[in-house]
């Protein structure tokens, strides 16, 4: 089948891969222009998928935004059956979706309707779900609203950080996809409406969102952690300096919410019901260290207070 391919992170990647392994021709791909990187943000770094795509000698195309005449004139001549949309980071509007004669085709980091949104990986975790999954979907306007095409979920484990369940979601979602467009080149597939009143947002992580609150519960803690380990990282302050914390789990322990109860391999914090062992920080300005060198060069002690 004739694909183009809409996708910019790693995550997009091994989508791309398993698409190409099952002998779809992918007649292009659009992702998102080159950003700059590096500490002077003079050097321009492509999107993952790009580097991908040029790799497998796929013509790329990087709008700025997938919108007006030159753009869709440049998709009218890949002449592509299928649209397939990872990860890309645009809202795509109806004229675009209604490009290909097949339509276009979602790989969502949930199962909808359940987290519907920017970031469904993150708030899978944090609301304390015990499974998560992807779903393949026909698009259409509106937030990942489509009707279902292929849905599999995977357990979320105690340990799984945002970037381990990002992973394997990032594989098991690679399958899927492939499996839900051998489908439709059958014209077998059964697409199923989302129930609406079920469903829930997951929306763009911001700084608040990210930040710790001791006064909750243990785990909701760990949680917090857990999601945004290892980017953009949960954070609090000691002594009005910015940290962020890693490597959480709630442990059986007692103390003012926010207080340092133990400092030394680990720091245990104590939260609204326990307390929280942490591994690893990330001082302001600084690189991921295991806590034993924190403590040893700031000089945390027990009793010293996060807020």
């Amino acid at each position: 089948m004739r694909i183009v391919f809409f996708g910019t992170p790693e995550f997009a990647v091994p989508s791309l891969r398993a698409l190409l392994r099952e002998g779809h021709e992918i007649v292009g791909v659009v992702t998102q222009p080159d950003r700059p990187h590096g500490r002077s943000r003079t050097r321009l770094a492509p999107p993952p998928v790009k580097t991908e795509a040029i790799a497998n000698d796929i013509p790329v195309l990087q709008p700025d935004r997938p919108a007006g005449d030159l753009f869709a004139a440049s998709l009218r001549r890949l002449d592509a059956e299928l649209g397939v949309v990872v990860a890309y980071g645009h809202i795509l509007r109806l004229a675009i979706l209604e490009t290909p004669p097949r339509g276009m085709i979602n790989l969502h980091a949930s199962l909808l309707p359940r987290h519907r949104g920017a970031a469904p990986i993150q708030h899978a975790i944090l609301q304390g779900d015990t499974v998560a999954g992807v779903t393949i979907m026909q698009m259409e306007p509106g937030l990942d609203a489509g009707p279902m095409l292929h849905r599999v979920e995977t357990p979320i484990r105690g340990s799984d950080t945002g970037g381990t369940l990002t992973t394997r979601l990032a594989q098991l979602g690679a399958e899927t996809l492939a499996d839900a467009v051998s489908l439709i080149a059958a014209d077998a597939v059964r697409p199923a409406r989302q129930d609406d009143a079920a469903a829930t947002y997951a929306p763009k992580i911001d700084r608040a969102i990210t930040r710790i609150g001791w006064e909750a519960e243990a785990d909701a803690v760990s949680r917090r952690v857990r999601a945004f380990d290892p980017a953009p990282g949960a954070w609090t302050r000691l002594d009005d300096r910015e940290v962020k914390l890693f490597g959480a789990r709630p442990v059986p322990a007692r103390g003012d919410a926010g207080t340092v109860l133990a400092a030394g391999d680990t720091l245990v914090v104590a939260a609204a019901d326990g307390a929280v062992e942490l591994r690893e920080v990330q001082p302001a300005g600084g690189r991921r260290i295991p806590v034993r060198s924190w403590v040893n060069g700031r000089g945390v002690t027990v009793g010293a207070r996060f807020g």
